[in-house]
Formats: C-alpha cells, sequence, structure tokens
C-alpha cells in the first residue's frame, strides 16, 4: 500500500494514509488514459459545423453563357466552386464525433491516472477541509500553505461552502467523487483531496 501524508489546511503535516492499491497503486496503461482523454473531448465537441455544397447555394440554375463563341471557358453555373459565391467542394456537414468506452477500460483508465499523481508525489491529502461561511480568500491561503497554484480539488459530497470558495479561482477545478475524471486529473498537475473523499473513492473503485 502507498503511503502518503496528511496535511491539515494550515499546511503543516498530521499523519499518514495508506492509499488503496487497487485504485492508486496499480499499473499505469498510457493507451486507456490517452484513450479516455480524447474520448472525454470528442464526446464535448458540438459537431454542427455547416457549410454549403453547389446543390445546396442558391441561384445558379441557368447557364451563364453559351457554350462556345465567346472566349471564356465553358460553364453551366454561376454556383460552382471555383465561381464567388459558389457552393464549398467537400463541405463540412453536422456529426457526431463521440464514441463509447466500456466501464471497466473507464475504471482502468481512471486509476492509472491517480496512480500517476500519486508516482509523482502529485496527489495531495487533507485531513478536512470545510469551510464556515463562502470565502474565496480563506481557500486561496489553503493553497498558498500547501504550495499549490494549480489544483483539482476533490470533495465529498455536500461541501457547498468550500465548492463555491473555489469558484473564482482559474487554476483550480473542484470535483465531487463521483465527477472525477481522467481528463481533469491530467490537466490540473496536483490533486488535492480530503481523507472523507479518499475513503469513497476507494470504496466505489477497489
Amino acid at each position: 500500500m502507498a503511503n502518503v501524508s496528511v496535511y491539515n489546511i494550515e499546511g503543516k503535516e498530521v499523519g499518514t494514509i495508506d492509499l488503496n492499491d487497487a485504485v492508486f497503486g496499480v499499473e499505469v496503461n498510457e493507451h486507456l488514459v490517452h484513450m479516455a482523454v480524447v474520448n472525454q473531448l470528442a464526446n464535448n465537441r458540438q459537431g454542427t459545423q455547416k457549410a454549403k455544397t453547389r446543390s445546396e447555394v442558391s441561384g445558379g440554375g441557368r447557364k451563364p453563357w453559351r457554350q462556345k463563341g465567346t472566349g471564356h471557358a465553358r460553364q453551366g453555373s454561376t454556383r460552382a466552386p471555383q465561381w464567388t459565391g459558389g457552393g464549398v467542394v467537400f463541405a463540412p456537414v453536422p456529426r457526431d464525433y463521440s464514441f463509447k468506452m466500456n466501464k471497466k477500460e473507464k475504471r482502468a483508465a481512471l486509476k492509472s491516472a491517480l496512480t500517476s499523481r500519486v508516482e509523482e508525489n502529485k496527489f495531495i491529502v487533507i485531513d478536512e477541509l470545510k469551510f464556515d461561511e463562502i470565502k474565496t480568500k480563506k481557500f486561496q491561503e489553503v493553497l498558498n500553505n500547501l504550495n499549490v497554484n494549480k489544483a483539482l480539488v476533490v470533495l465529498e459530497d455536500g461541501n457547498t461552502n468550500v465548492e463555491i470558495s473555489a469558484r473564482n479561482i482559474p487554476a483550480v477545478k473542484t470535483a465531487r467523487t463521483n465527477t472525477i475524471n481522467v481528463y481533469d486529473v491530467l490537466k490540473y498537475n496536483t490533486v488535492i483531496t480530503t481523507k472523507a473523499a479518499v475513503a469513497t473513492i476507494e470504496e466505489v473503485y477497489a
């Protein structure tokens, strides 16, 4: 089992915690991690791009000039692609970019991402993170105490004051244990989590 330090919100070490190897000590599968990131980005794409082909542009029904004898090249329509205002040759059309990963692959990818953060010492566990009021300044102080500037903060359910306090800090994103994903774990160079959230993650993914 991986053993990591536990800190309080002042940034002082207050103990250690054993992380379950079934979640935080797996063999990192880079292929699945890459696939999970591509999957998430692809599924977020709207795919609403559209341009008109020559058959969809209005006008151009009449031959602009007779076939022979004008000195011009022969033309059949003013809406052909070589004309200004003509159609686009291989015009983009709305499409769905999403693809599916099965549940087993998704779980393995997330475990790999979490393991890589633990191995790089970018996984910080806090004994408790609770605020009596919504205060961005207070949350920034916690980050300063931990020497972190860009972080994914994983919280247990119902920790609303902390979630809202972190909302205005650009380099910080909060997530609940049931919404964490591979892309966010990799995008934010440090993962900060509470002991309660670690217990929930282990319960769900072990």
